[in-house]
């Protein structure tokens, strides 16, 4: 488990065609009808969009979340690096506010529900904070975007900042819209980004 406190069942389930039905979401189980590689010794869990910790994000879809091997250990280089997709119901507008915006609820909430009263009270904790413009458009993406989140790790209950790179794309085929987030605290010239991009180098929009 890597989200300490997520819950990963949902009160609905998304069948292979993205429609909600009346069964519980297994993220273990749920069969993506789109392709995003999961490299070896790669974590990964799925959970429903609207978002528990994040309700103000106000999207239908799946979070489908890639973690690094050394995602959780502080000792390597990988740690806090890894993507995570979502996928949307319909064609959704989106630019670098609303990014940072959406992405500022999401780890504001992170935070908070991975922490208790007693330890958040043990440390002076800082607001989120999220910057984001847009960039050279990535092959096969509507927009690209890269950017930086501050905000308390609360594994090490410290400050750190992520780099952010973030791919929007329309499937239309299926009328859906995929925001992909690639993450780590490393600089963007470091080996763990060659990782990270190759997730969406082999993204398919439907099922290989």
């Amino acid at each position: 488990m890597k989200y300490v406190l997520i819950f990963l069942l949902g009160l609905s389930h998304l069948n292979s065609q993205g429609q909600a039905t009346t069964t519980e979401f297994d993220g273990h189980k749920w069969e993506a009808p789109y392709h995003l590689p999961t490299p070896k010794d790669w974590g990964i869990e799925r959970f429903l969009i609207p978002i528990s910790f994040a309700p103000s994000i106000s999207y239908k879809g799946v979070e489908d979340i890639r973690f690094a091997p050394g995602w959780a250990n502080s000792k390597t280089e990988e740690y806090w690096t890894y993507a995570f997709l979502w996928y949307l119901e319909g064609k959704l507008n989106m630019d670098e506010q609303v990014i940072a915006g959406n992405l500022k609820a999401y780890y504001t909430g992170l935070f908070n529900i991975n922490t208790d009263s007693a330890r958040r009270a043990a440390v002076k904790i800082i607001p989120v904070t999220t910057s984001f413009k847009k960039t050279a458009t990535a092959t096969g993406d509507l927009e690209t975007y890269t950017g930086v989140i501050e905000m308390m790790d609360y594994m090490q209950l410290k400050p750190v900042t992520l780099n952010c790179k973030a791919h929007l794309r329309y499937c239309s085929d299926i009328d859906k819209t995929i925001v992909f987030y690639e993450l780590s605290p490393q600089p963007f010239a470091h080996t763990n980004w060659a990782s990270l991009d190759q997730l969406w180098t082999g993204f398919a929009c439907k099922k290989i």
